[in-house]
């Protein structure tokens, strides 16, 4: 990035911090906190038998995110919603789908914002369904309160939300989609990917990415928070923690050298486990985390140039 594209990327962050509280109070209003958790409670309960790629439930939880988007007014990215392929793990075959929609952006619609969250989960094991509440349901809903917000406050970027299926297997449904890609992947701003995002007894959201784009590190670093929740840098390969550089499918678009943020919280004792359900979310923490996430894509979307 040029002298004079950084200025302006600094400038830009430093208005948005000034104009904080007028769009603070914008979030609040953006999506209905009580559909955010009915959602969830939907997509993680039993009726979906823990969403097993390829299986009747995640074949259901595919049919809830289509129509979740025809409501939104999210149009398809491409011919249609469904993006399908196959693979083979041993001598299984797979049966993947990724559901991939766009919000048209207002003024650079040809430039892209990508927002995934992966929507498969353990499925049924030794007769004990896997909901996986935090585990991706928290994430896939996210992407429905951002379409709820577009409808009010369209973007300036193209948006495209995108459920991924397969990443329990490998990443396998965003390791497709950037080989297989509707738009260039040049035309890609940034990958914003949601993945576990409901629940942290330290109020804890994590944003991976800061030692990768001194750019994003700083846009991070000015997001403002209430007492409900922190946003952490870390996790990143440099900091002695866990790294989660390549631990869901932002790691498809990093290596693309795509700049992406993949927001988690830390693992907690019901990660793939059987206990992952609705009733073991923090409702509170969760909804301030996809404030906290809304907020990051504003100042993104402020932006005129890569990253």
């Amino acid at each position: 990035m040029n002298k004079i594209a950084l200025i302006l990327f600094f400038s830009i962050i430093f208005q948005s911090t000034l104009v904080y509280a007028q769009s603070n109070e914008a979030l609040t209003q953006a999506f209905n906190e009580k559909d955010l958790l009915k959602h969830v409670k939907f997509l993680s309960s039993d009726a979906f038998q823990g969403r097993r790629t390829g299986e009747t439930g995640a074949i259901k939880a595919r049919k809830y995110i289509v129509n979740q988007f025809h409501s939104a007014q999210v149009k398809p990215l491409g011919k249609a919603f469904e993006q399908a392929f196959t693979f083979f793990k041993g001598s299984k075959q797979y049966n993947v789908v990724n559901v991939i929609g766009q919000i048209t952006g207002t003024e650079f619609p040809k430039k892209y914002i990508v927002i995934s969250a992966h929507y498969d989960h353990e499925g049924v094991k030794q007769g004990r369904i896997y909901n996986g509440a935090d585990d991706n349901a928290s994430g896939v809903s996210a992407l429905f309160a951002f379409a709820e917000y577009f409808k009010t406050y369209p973007p300036k970027h193209t948006v495209i939300l995108a459920a991924f299926d397969g990443e329990e297997l490998g990443l396998q449904g965003s390791k497709y989609y950037v080989n297989y890609p509707i738009v260039s992947l040049n035309d890609i701003l940034v990958n914003l990917n949601l993945d576990m995002i409901s629940r942290s007894d330290e109020n804890e959201l994590f944003a991976v990415c800061t030692s990768f784009n001194k750019n994003l590190k700083y846009l991070i670093s000015k997001v403002k928070t209430t007492s409900k929740i922190q946003l952490v840098s870390g996790h990143d390969g440099f900091d002695g923690l866990e790294n989660w550089t390549y631990a869901s499918d932002h790691a498809n678009f990093h290596k693309r050298n795509i700049p992406f943020i993949y927001f988690g919280v830390a693992d907690h004792k019901d990660y793939h486990e059987p206990t992952d359900d609705y009733e073991n979310i923090h409702p509170e923490f969760y909804t301030e985390a996809v404030k906290t996430i809304l907020a990051v894509f504003k100042d993104i979307d402020q932006v005129k140039t890569h990253f």
